[in-house]
């Protein structure tokens, strides 16, 4: 198929390298020029406007930072599209509102929702999980992109918001999630005890979320250098509050970890991995008891019966692979464990 992806950051950058190596004819384009050139000499076209981008193509992807961002470039091309439009596919993470005014705003109404569940090497890889909603004939008409796309697919129903519903929830647990075990680590930093000992059991509790265990070295240890970073942790976390309130509901635990990655954020860590918000407990510790706890060790070697990928270990039961390539009525596999965040 011949596909615009409009936006090439680290997401965009997968999704467009995914895309090649299924052998679809790619088209590029990126708000910020100059950053697309790896991407260029894998086979992409580069084009200098999202308009040239869409030109001829059948769909276009957009993997951009914020809604604003999706507004003003689909405006732009609802300007421009002429007679059979191509179908316009939100990869962004949004607000289920605004994926619901950018169907409005599509030319013949072409447009499709399909939030990522997974990082940019899950992407690339094909082992992402998309979330899919809006009009199903508007959808089969990419059916041949889904499978080269996503290793599953959920079908979440025609609401375009749908889909942006389950990942906003999906990515407060994640944050939240950062943030708690954050705290534990800290708090078993401060206190001296064996942190190989604790990382050991971090590993096996199952109080700690399986998602969790492909950040805990670097919440441990770690440079904080994952591609999910703390300003966009505090965005995703904003939509989420603003769904609850919307629904007339208050969340008090998502407010105060939305303020936790801001201050990180704020802090010098705006471009970090969201593991980085731990680095607030540590620099308080630090300047109100400077000499008053030791750390065990810096360096974590991962226990003999993990994983290197994913923290399984072998007093657990593997999850399952998933092959299914279709479109499954509002299913949520019990065995997806996504790719470093999503």
């Amino acid at each position: 198929m011949r596909v615009a992806v409009l936006g090439t950051g680290r997401m965009g950058a997968a999704l467009t390298r995914r895309l090649l190596a299924r052998e679809h004819v790619v088209r590029i384009w990126n708000r910020t020029r100059g950053r697309t050139g790896e991407l260029v000499r894998a086979g992409a076209e580069e084009a200098s406007s999202p308009e040239a981008a869409a030109r001829g193509v059948d769909a276009v992807l957009m993997t951009l930072a914020d809604d604003r961002a999706c507004r003003d470039v689909l405006a732009r091309l609802a300007a421009h599209m002429g007679p059979d439009p191509p179908v316009v596919v939100g990869m962004s993470t949004v607000s289920p509102a605004t994926a619901r005014e950018l169907r409005e705003m599509t030319p013949e109404r072409r447009f499709v929702a399909a939030p990522v569940v997974g990082g940019p090497a899950a992407l690339a890889a094909g082992q992402a999980m998309g979330l899919l909603s809006g009009d199903r004939e508007v959808m089969g008409r990419l059916r041949l992109l889904w499978p080269d796309v996503f290793s599953v697919q959920r079908y979440c129903g025609e609401d375009p918001g749908a889909g942006l519903i389950y990942k906003v929830l999906n990515n407060h647990l994640l944050m939240s999630g950062v943030a708690l075990v954050s705290e534990v680590v800290a708090t078993g930093q401060a206190a001296g005890i064996d942190e190989r000992m604790l990382h050991d059991f971090l590993y096996q509790w199952s109080t700690v979320a399986p998602g969790m265990r492909d950040r805990l070295d670097d919440i441990f240890h770690g440079g904080h250098e994952g591609w999910f970073t703390t300003r966009l942790g505090a965005k995703d976390l904003r939509l989420v509050i603003e769904l609850a309130r919307s629904l007339g509901l208050d969340l008090p635990i998502a407010r105060t970890v939305e303020r936790r990655y801001e201050e990180a954020a704020a802090s010098g860590w705006g471009d970090a991995d969201i593991g980085a918000v731990v680095e607030l407990l540590r620099s308080k510790q630090h300047s109100e008891h400077p000499a008053e706890h030791t750390t065990a060790e810096h360096a974590i070697e991962s226990p003999e019966h993990e994983t290197a990928e994913h923290g399984t270990t072998e007093h657990e039961t593997a999850e399952h692979e998933t092959t299914e390539h279709g479109i499954a009525e509002h299913g949520t596999p019990e065995n997806e464990t996504p790719e470093r965040g999503t």
